[in-house]
This record gives C-alpha cells, sequence and structure tokens, in this order.
C-alpha cells in the first residue's frame, strides 16, 4: 500500500459503516487501477471527459450510465451477486435503459398499436407464473416491454405513442397470463452517445438479440426482472449487454390455426416464470 493510498483511506471515516466499506474498496481499486495502467495526464483527463459527456447525454427517457453499465458486464454482474436462488428459479436479468410505467391492460390485449403492427409478425405471449415448487401464483403483475420490429422503443420513435408495446398484466387464479404482439427483433443499442463511443473504441459490435422485457412481483415473493429471448437469433452469443442466460431463450413456433382470437397465421413464445421467496436462504 502506497504511503498517498494509506492516507486517502485513514480519512474514510463517515457515519454509515456501508458508506465507508464501498468507498474504501473503490478507492483501493482505483489506486490499483492507476498503479497498473499508469494514465497520462491527457488520458485521465479523457476518461473524466467521458464521464461528463454520458451525463450529457441523460434525458428523463434515456439513462446512457445504465447502457456503459451494460455495455461493460457491470450490469449483469451486479445482477448476479443479488439474485441466487434455489433450482428451478426462473434467472433475472438486466432491466436496460427502456423501462418506463406500463398502462394496464386486460388478458389476452393488444400491446401492439403502432404501424409495426401491419409490418411485424403477430405473435401470441403465454405461461404462467409460479413459484419454485410449481404452485400457480394469481394476482402476479407482468409489467412487459419491448422495441418494434425495427428495433426501436416508444421514447425512441415519434412514429410511436407512448406506452406502445408495453403492458401490465395480472395473472389469474391458475397463475396464467397472455398478450398479443408483434414478434421482437434483434438491434442496435444507441451508438450516438458515449454508449456506442465505448464499442467502437474497443471493437465490438452494438447488437442485442431479439427479447422481451420482464418484471414481474407477487406478494411474498422477491421480484424479478428478467429477459426472454428468441431461439435461433445470431446475437445470442454475442449480446452488448451480456444479458444472456440458456434458461431464458425461447422459441417462437409458427402457428396457422386461428386459435387465440388470431386471424390467420402467427407465432407463439410461450414462457413459464418461477419466482423466489422473499425468505429464501441459502444454506450453502
Amino acid at each position: 500500500m502506497t504511503p498517498l493510498l494509506r492516507q486517502v483511506l485513514s480519512q474514510i471515516d463517515g457515519p454509515d459503516p456501508r458508506v465507508n466499506e464501498v468507498v474504501s474498496a473503490l478507492v483501493r481499486h482505483l489506486h490499483a487501477f492507476v498503479e497498473e495502467v499508469r494514465p497520462t495526464d491527457e488520458e485521465w483527463i479523457a476518461g473524466l471527459d467521458f464521464l461528463i459527456e454520458t451525463g450529457r447525454v441523460c434525458t428523463p427517457h434515456r439513462n446512457e450510465f445504465i447502457l456503459v453499465s451494460d455495455m461493460l458486464g457491470l450490469t449483469s454482474a451486479v445482477d448476479e451477486v443479488n439474485n441466487s436462488g434455489p433450482e428451478g428459479m426462473t434467472p433475472s436479468s438486466v432491466e436496460g435503459p427502456f423501462h418506463s410505467p406500463a398502462p394496464a391492460r386486460e388478458p389476452g390485449a393488444w400491446i401492439s398499436f403502432g404501424p409495426e403492427r401491419e409490418r411485424g409478425v403477430p405473435t401470441v405471449v403465454h405461461g404462467r407464473v409460479l413459484d419454485c415448487d410449481g404452485t400457480p401464483l394469481a394476482g402476479a403483475t407482468l409489467d412487459l416491454w419491448q422495441a418494434n420490429d425495427t428495433g426501436l422503443y416508444d421514447s425512441q420513435d415519434d412514429t410511436q405513442e407512448i406506452g406502445n408495446l408495453r403492458g401490465l398484466f395480472t395473472t389469474d387464479a391458475e397463475g396464467r397470463y397472455w398478450f398479443r404482439t408483434i414478434r421482437p427483433s434483434s438491434y442496435p443499442v444507441p451508438t450516438d452517445g458515449t454508449g456506442g463511443t465505448l464499442l467502437r473504441a474497443i471493437g465490438r459490435h452494438p447488437m442485442r438479440p431479439a427479447h422481451l422485457h420482464y418484471r414481474v412481483a407477487a406478494a411474498g415473493y422477491r421480484p424479478l426482472t428478467t429477459h426472454v429471448f428468441l431461439a435461433g437469433d445470431p446475437f445470442l452469443g454475442s449480446d452488448a449487454a451480456y444479458a444472456v442466460k440458456e434458461e431464458l431463450i425461447c422459441e417462437s413456433r409458427p402457428r396457422g390455426d386461428g386459435e387465440w382470437g388470431m386471424d390467420g397465421p402467427y407465432e407463439e413464445i410461450e414462457f413459464d416464470l418461477k419466482l423466489v421467496p422473499l425468505d429464501w436462504k441459502d444454506e450453502g
């Protein structure tokens, strides 16, 4: 430990022990980073300017710091240390930077009302919300959102009304949910800000595999934020956000039987979610 590092650490003595712990660890790692990389003055200022510019890019509908965190795998790393659970649980995944409140909708409702409805592949999404023993959870809420067929969320696209491709659903007595939408597509994350600058600098593509976002809540259970990814997508193995987990990959199956209130051909995605009790403890 250098004299400078020892001096800095000796003066971290705030009233909150957890804050002291976090700041001390951060200081130790940052000083170790400087010792390893030995940045020039110009490089250090460039790094600070990058953070300043990241803040400037942020808006009420866009959080560039979340995007940068996603692109470095940090969001997924935080997710992993906070969401252990019993065998069979549905894994969590990153929220991403585009969540916003969803309008409440009835079971089976369409969530697609923009021009993508004419262009995209009609899709039925259904499943159940269960506990890890398979017991259905009635009255669970599912907050769902997705991009359109060109990879844009409502907050990015003037052709979509706010609330398009979003929905808040409640499970029935058997824990079932279902809704109608258009098939999600793979898309690039925004590259006009510092997230794009970072990806270009390290030689990575900006693509995310096709997916749906879920936030699920039920009384007595740990809230779950996760994705459903579509099988066969070419970017499953190189997701820009490092968010893909094998258990979250689902088939989108072609259908032409006219069920689920659909007229003509459509695709079907079935995905069950298993929640962890609030009082679960890791016995290991």
